[in-house]
């Protein structure tokens, strides 16, 4: 907005008025200024900054909270933020009198605030110590000199009958009649000194009622009125909502964690790291304040609404740097004291009873953050659908405790997470300031580890203010580990960690990168130092053996109890296997099954990433809802053993790699013996199953799964989608079943199973999994799957013939993979298909098949 026709109509050398050229405050709110300016008529100018300017308009009689008046409001030009300090006499020139400030405070608008004043009809929120609550600038039809508006006060909690001139105070009054010199301003003068009226009282809770609910709450307890920050309850991140009425399950609301402190009516709000904000956000200050309370500690989220409804980071982040001027609202979803009582030890439901009473009437700057019991997924599932960032999922029944612990969980939509930045690359092209920054994590040694650079979601304004402080010098050596180095960092220079980026990406590539980044935020309410205590970190390990850089914790703990196998023997088994076991399932999406407490207790299959994961890869793929989810690969040898130390006993690896999840390079038969099936029958069945196999020009391989049965797989290369693998799978297996039905089944179905071999061919789904080889199984006597040669078939006493004691010294002696050359092979499903004649529910023809 241009100030030109400001600076006409002054002369600088004769007014008091400031110049147009001081600079814009930046990183502070957009605010609003009211002066009662007596000038030749008298009258009050009304000013709102849009942008880097106030936009101003003189109203004479003042703004009105009766919503039934219309208050002429004409435009006049704009003026310079610094004249929001103004206040004094204008001695000579245009304007001449003098200028009190009536109010000032930050005001709000959902929207753009120019397209509104363009199009004629401005919706916007006071937040002054005079003017308060929802207004309305509407233009006029009407044709005059300059263009007239109507002000006009929106009904709602603070309307009333007040005028402007009802708030005046003394030192206004009596400006008011000093100015008074005509007949007629005297008499203007006489009514706007005259008029006193309180200002309308809004509707809150009964302070009273709210004690006595307080002190009946079970598990409250009287303690004295605490005036110091409290630290808040943090969430650990986890994949998917827990089960059970047991749990309750919120919005995960995105902003900036606000801790409110009530002592004796005062108002203090803090971020999570102990800063005072109520010069930041007067409005939510305010707005507590008139909840009426003595004392109190409530906690929340700060957010930035948009048009819809939801939390906009984006839009908090440019409203509280004055950007923008978004409606700023604290929602509130814990209470762990109220009016003289501790809560803390209080169920969370009891807790969120009476907050939710305490805001039945509380000001649109606080909300209540409803929950529901139970449901997780579908919360969950409901939060997908409307796009938002997550959910958070609490013990319904817990106490308010500091810190991180599980109690809480935070699911979210999008994978997200902090970096420090820890340099950046020269900028470009048209780019300005530099071209991306630097990221890192914490390692394990304290110090630091590259994870990749990001380069975009930036906004001009990031740029700027980023190119005069963190992009400004740094040294050519890196400051952080590097596992890896990147060509692109040629000429980077980097900088000791201050800052936090939170950055979306689409997993962790092989190089141990960040896959895809976008910055989200740059986390003014956070420091480096924050993340190491962040919702990705495990809890504090136990000393224990070490795996390279990893402790390994409980290394004595029972995993096969009966067999005396402990979690170091898994540890070292898997070592010890590691050249043979990572090359097939390494860059694949992979189940484990986990034991934390043994194989005696329950095991749990876990796809998908868990809290504490360091060295394993993640990947975000489609699930079979059309729901994104993070899953989680082994990349190398210190991923896999890390998967170990969080209890993997099993791998069930894809048959297709993350970078092609919907190419699959495998086709796996599951050959599972019924009740009453000798060995040596699965021995032949297999046998019959290559022979088919080979029938249709296909070469196969064989392996034990550690437990009753066979898998035979099949490799493709080129791959093949997961649709055509799953039919082809299906009529090679319902073909041998309808063939052979006295020796095979092609039904799940437990019932006719007895006495014959079921052909699983279910793991040629895409999300399917088949065991690893050289996987070990949660089985008694630590079992082993194990790939071998088709004739060594025959010598075999049953498919749990290898154990953990015995494959180590199998490779020992092995001189060369039973399945080498597995991934040389060329055979494509297509080209059967050819053959065939199209693939279909049943690809093999009867009257083709000769078998043994």
């Amino acid at each position: 907005m241009s100030l030109d026709r400001y600076r006409r109509k002054r002369d600088f050398s004769r007014t008091r008025e400031p110049a147009a050229d001081a600079a814009v405050p930046k990183g502070a709110r957009a605010i609003f200024v009211v002066q009662l300016h007596h000038a030749s008529r008298r009258h009050f100018d009304f000013r709102l900054q849009v942008g880097d300017a106030l936009r101003s308009w003189a109203v004479p009689k003042g703004p009105s909270y009766d919503p039934k008046v219309k208050r002429l409001a004409v435009e006049v030009e704009d003026h310079p933020v610094s004249y929001a300090d103004f206040e004094g006499d204008i001695e000579e020139g245009y304007g001449k009198g003098h200028v009190d400030t009536f109010d000032r405070g930050i005001w709000a608008t959902a929207g753009d605030a120019e397209a509104q004043l363009r199009k004629g009809h401005l919706t916007f929120d006071l937040y002054g110590e005079r003017l308060k609550g929802r207004w309305h600038l509407v233009r006029s039809g009407r044709k005059e000199r300059q263009p007239a508006w109507f002000l006009i006060k929106a009904d709602d909690r603070y309307a009333g009958d007040l005028e402007a001139d009802d708030l005046l105070d003394a030192k206004m009054r009596q400006s008011t009649r000093r100015a008074a010199k005509t007949p007629a301003t005297k008499v203007a003068a006489k009514r706007a000194t005259a008029r006193r009226k309180a200002p309308p009282k809004a509707r809150k809770v009964s302070i009273t009622s709210l004690r006595k609910a307080v002190a009946a709450t079970p598990g409250a307890k009287r303690a004295a009125v605490p005036h110091d920050f409290f630290a808040p309850q943090l969430a650990r991140l986890h994949d998917a909502p827990p089960k059970g009425d047991e749990w309750l399950h919120e919005v995960k609301w995105d902003g900036y964690r606000i801790l409110a402190g009530v002592a004796n009516g005062d108002v203090t709000l803090w971020s999570r790291n102990a800063l005072v904000w109520n010069e930041r956000v007067p409005d939510i200050v305010q707005a507590v304040k008139e909840l009426g309370l003595d004392s109190a500690r409530l906690d929340g989220e700060l957010i930035a609404l948009d048009a819809q409804g939801r939390s906009d980071f984006n839009a908090l982040q440019k409203t509280l740097s004055g950007e923008a001027q978004a409606p700023l609202v604290y929602m509130l979803f814990d209470l762990p004291y109220l009016e003289g009582y501790d809560l803390s030890h209080t169920a969370l439901v009891d807790r969120k009873a009476l907050l939710e009473r305490l805001l039945a009437h509380a000001p649109e700057r606080l909300g209540y953050s409803s929950h529901n019991l139970g449901d997780g997924d579908q919360v969950f599932a409901m939060a997908m659908e409307q796009k938002l960032e997550g959910i958070i999922s609490k013990r319904a029944r817990g106490a308010y405790h500091s810190g991180r612990n599980d109690d809480w969980w935070k699911i979210k939509r999008l994978e997200s997470d902090e970096f420090a930045v820890v340099g950046y690359t020269p900028a470009k092209g048209s780019r300005v300031s530099f071209g991306s920054l630097l990221l890192a994590r914490p390692a394990d040694s304290g110090g630091w580890t590259y994870v990749g650079r990001v380069g975009t979601g930036f906004t001009d304004e990031m740029l700027r203010d980023l190119g005069k402080t963190l992009a400004k010098g740094g040294a050519k050596k890196p400051v952080v580990r590097i596992d890896d180095i990147d060509p692109m960092l040629r000429g980077a220079l980097w900088v000791a960690p201050t800052v936090v980026a939170e950055v979306y990406y689409r997993g962790i590539g092989n190089k141990h990168l960040l896959r895809q980044p976008s910055l989200k935020a740059l986390r003014v309410d956070k420091s480096p130092d924050d993340l190491r205590d962040s919702d990705r970190s495990p809890r504090k390990k136990k000393t224990g053996q070490a795996t390279g850089e990893l402790a390994i914790t409980h290394p004595d703990r029972l995993v096969y109890p009966d067999d005396g196998i402990t979690k170091q023997d898994v540890v070292d088994y898997y070592r010890a296997v590691m050249p043979w076991l990572l090359p097939p399932i390494a860059d694949r999406p992979t189940s484990i099954i986990r034991f934390p407490d043994g194989i005696a207790k329950h095991g749990f299959f876990q796809k998908h990433v868990m809290p504490g994961l360091k060295r394993v890869g993640t990947a975000k793929l489609k699930e079979d809802s059309g729901a994104q989810a993070v899953y989680l690969y082994p990349r190398d040898a210190d991923g896999l053993i890390e998967l170990v130390q969080f209890g993997a006993v099993e791998f069930h690896p894809w048959g297709s790699h993350v970078d092609t999840p919907d190419l699959a390079d495998r086709v796996v038969f599951d050959l599972d013996p019924g009740d009453g099936v000798e060995w040596r029958r699965v021995i032949a069945a297999a046998r019959r199953m290559r022979d088919v196999l080979g029938q249709l020009g296909l070469q196969s391989f064989v392996r034990t799964t550690g437990g009753k049965g066979l898998h035979v797989v099949v490799p493709l290369n080129p791959g093949a989608d997961w649709a055509t693998v799953k039919r082809f799978a299906r009529g090679v297996a319902e073909t041998l079943a309808a063939v052979h039905p006295l020796e095979f089944v092609a039904s799940a179905t437990k019932r006719i199973r007895n006495g014959r071999i079921y052909i699983d061919y279910l793991r040629n789904g895409r999300g399917a999994t088949a065991v690893a080889s050289y996987s070990l199984r949660g089985r008694p006597g630590a079992p082993v799957a194990v790939p071998l040669r088709w004739e060594e078939l025959g010598r075999l006493a049953s498919a749990a013939a290898f154990d953990l004691h015995s494959v180590p010294k199998r490779l020992s002696r092995q001189k060369r993979d039973p399945w080498e050359g597995i991934d040389a092979v060329r055979q494509d499903l297509a080209a059967v298909e050819a053959r065939l004649g199209g693939l279909s529910e049943a690809p093999v023809p009867r009257k083709r098949l000769r078998t043994k």
